[in-house]
């Protein structure tokens, strides 16, 4: 039995990892949201009665909710601690997702106020995330934190494909890839693993709003990845990705080398 912390449980990424993880009834599922209600109501229609599931709520812009879904999570996991803290949760943006950087530069206030938000909700939230879970993850067996990252915060892959998209998203990553690093250089010594793994291009309905305006900025950047992976041939189910991920982080230790790294979900630099 192993018990999962996982932030950003309402949908896509998230919520496949509650469902898949929770079908080893021996497994116990701590899932993190701002919305308590709709996504109980949603495992319940979705997953039925999984007695081994347990939502909480928690905004990773407040440290106060934070904390209290740490102690509640104390609560639930006992002694057991927890063996992986999976930090899924992140704020994305259309404003930047398929907008080449300099598109950006006259919408002012917009560029700042969604600057903030990526950096306060993908960075700084995770940091109160890691150093208020981690008395519990010491206390596990397994000692993974995860960090869901992006190929986008490659800057080989940026500068090599010239993607000029999604520029502040990415920023975001690549800052969460470095305090991955950073608590991996403190806390290496303890057995604790952190790693950040990009998860691909996953279906979870980040094409289905995209104003006609960014169809071309989103067309250019699936033709660039083309050419980088002939083989690619659209985003992969969910369902699979989840899959790739696990058995990936299930690969990584310490002692493999994989402390503080940046990888995909294959395990190396190959991000499709």
């Amino acid at each position: 039995m192993s018990v999962y912390v996982v932030t950003g449980v309402s949908k896509g990424i998230g919520f496949e990892l509650v469902k898949q993880i929770s079908e080893e009834p021996k497994n116990l599922v701590v899932g993190l949201v701002r919305d308590k209600a709709a996504t109980e109501k949603k495992v319940a229609a979705e997953l039925g009665d999984r007695s081994n599931v347990h939502i909480l709520h928690a905004d990773l812009t407040s440290y106060a909710s934070l904390k209290q879904a740490a102690a509640d999570t104390a609560k639930i996991v006992g002694e057991r601690g927890i063996d992986y803290l999976v930090a899924n949760g992140a704020f994305l943006s259309l404003f930047d997702a398929f907008a080449p950087i300099d598109a950006l530069g006259d919408k002012v206030e917009e560029l700042e106020d969604v600057s903030l938000k990526m950096f306060q909700t993908n960075v700084v939230g995770n940091i109160h995330l890691f150093n208020l879970f981690l008395p519990l993850v010491m206390k596990g067996k397994v000692k993974k934190v995860i960090t869901l990252s992006s190929g986008h915060a490659d800057l080989d892959l940026i500068n090599d494909l010239e993607i000029e998209i999604s520029a502040l998203y990415s920023a975001s990553k690549a800052a969460m890839n470095v305090i991955v690093a950073k608590f991996n250089a403190q806390y290496k010594k303890d057995g604790v693993l952190f790693v950040s793994i990009s998860p691909g291009v996953v279906e979870v309905g980040h094409f289905e709003n995209v104003a006609p305006e960014q169809i071309q900025g989103m067309m250019g950047f699936m033709g660039k990845l083309s050419t980088y992976a002939p083989h690619f041939k659209g985003p992969t189910p969910v369902d699979e990705a989840i899959r790739t991920i696990r058995s990936t982080w299930e690969k990584a230790s310490i002692d493999s080398g994989y402390g503080g790294a940046f990888i995909s979900h294959f395990g190396n630099k190959q991000w499709l």
